[in-house]
């Protein structure tokens, strides 16, 4: 067997890490997976701990009862501690981005593994990881807080980048640029004057120093008034299944990726 391709992460993981994420995947991607012949999703770089992948498996079940799931992870051991808890539709196997798997992945979704990498190395895995997808595919990459209160990922299809999404617990930030430390690595270098995601986030937190007197109804009502101030001047989506109020209330909002793109 070739080695596989890439760095061992750190592996943290913990319960529940990775909600925030696998909510937006099955309200944005369910449709794609209720379509797809046999659907395959890949969780890469799945940690010390298989619990994020049996959750994302249990998820994606209730949306596709026959929703195959493949972790990968490039330590052997960890490959190994997993492997016990295998069941119909639920895998593990030794890989990287190379994605060893029978056939292209209708979802992949791949956290906290490209941290580690500089941000020209984070586009060519990015462009990897879109060439082993299926047509119509989705890779969803991100990075997210020790336990999962605050999350950036960026939604992939075959063809590129196509949307950046924010999502936070109300009570684990104090500003939404809060939330920059989280950026993908293809951004979080470009958080500077004269760059679109600087000048995002620098609207965001406006917005949300205007929107102060919502937060005597609490910080659910703040968020959503910054957000509505805040689509008046980008693109932020209004309607599900991106955008909307029911998305919002969860502490999240999605951007075309354009709108950010470096």
């Amino acid at each position: 067997m070739a080695r596989p391709v890439g760095s061992i992460t750190r592996g943290t993981t913990a319960h529940n890490r990775l909600r925030r994420a696998d909510r937006w995947i099955a309200a944005v991607h369910g449709g794609l997976l209720r379509a797809a012949e046999r659907p395959l999703v890949v969780d890469l770089g799945y940690g010390a701990s298989h619990a994020t992948t049996l959750e994302l498996f249990d998820r994606l079940r209730r949306i596709r009862p026959d929703v195959e799931v493949t972790g990968i992870e490039i330590d052997p051991a960890r490959v190994a501690l997993a492997k016990p808890y295998e069941r119909p539709g639920l895998s593990f196997a030794l890989g990287g981005f190379e994605l060893p798997v029978a056939r292209p992945p209708v979802l992949v979704r791949a956290f906290n593994v490209l941290r580690q990498y500089g941000e020209a190395e984070a586009w060519h895995y990015w462009d990897v990881l879109r060439g082993a997808l299926a047509p119509g595919g989705v890779l969803v990459e991100g990075t997210c807080s020790e336990v999962g209160h605050r999350a950036v990922w960026v939604g992939l299809s075959r063809e590129g980048p196509r949307t950046l999404t924010f999502s936070a617990r109300f009570d684990a930030f104090e500003r939404p640029s809060d939330l920059a430390d989280r950026l993908p690595k293809t951004l979080i270098h470009r958080n500077v004057p004269g760059e679109r995601i600087h000048a995002f986030l620098r609207d965001f937190d406006r917005a949300w120093a205007v929107s102060a007197p919502y937060g005597a109804h609490g910080a659910r009502q703040r968020w959503l008034a910054a957000v509505t101030a805040l689509s008046g001047s980008w693109p932020v989506p209004r309607h599900p299944p991106l955008g909307g109020t029911a998305r919002w209330r969860l502490g999240e909002l999605t951007l075309p990726w354009a709108a950010v793109a470096p």
